[in-house]
């Protein structure tokens, strides 16, 4: 299950890129500490998942450990990208392929 989800982390990256959701400058310390899911109340979704979610979940593939199961990113994400859902039914289904495959591991 790692390499698909290595390779599903991978489409996500590319996704995030390719529409242009990818930031060169990371959130300033302050934004990062929210105790909020998915850091909302400082973070816009892309960024979360670019600073926070791929980067915590390659750390734990590279460790061998065991991967979060039923993390729910997808509601989030359709209600994130709601404005312009044709456009990113793409990021949609890669986020939703992730929620499905971390959760048929349990």
């Amino acid at each position: 299950m790692s390499d698909a989800v290595n390779t599903l982390l991978i489409e996500l990256e590319t996704e995030l890129k390719r529409q242009q959701l990818w930031s060169a400058v990371p959130p300033d310390a302050a934004a990062m500490a929210s105790t909020l899911p998915f850091c909302c109340d400082t973070l816009l979704l892309e960024q979360w998942l670019q600073f926070v979610f791929l980067p915590r979940l390659y750390a734990m593939l590279d460790a061998q450990l065991a991967l979060p199961n039923k993390i729910g990113i997808l509601p989030i994400a359709e209600q994130a990208f709601s404005a312009d859902s044709a456009r990113f039914s793409r990021l949609l289904a890669i986020i939703g392929r992730i929620d499905n495959t971390l959760s048929a591991a349990v």
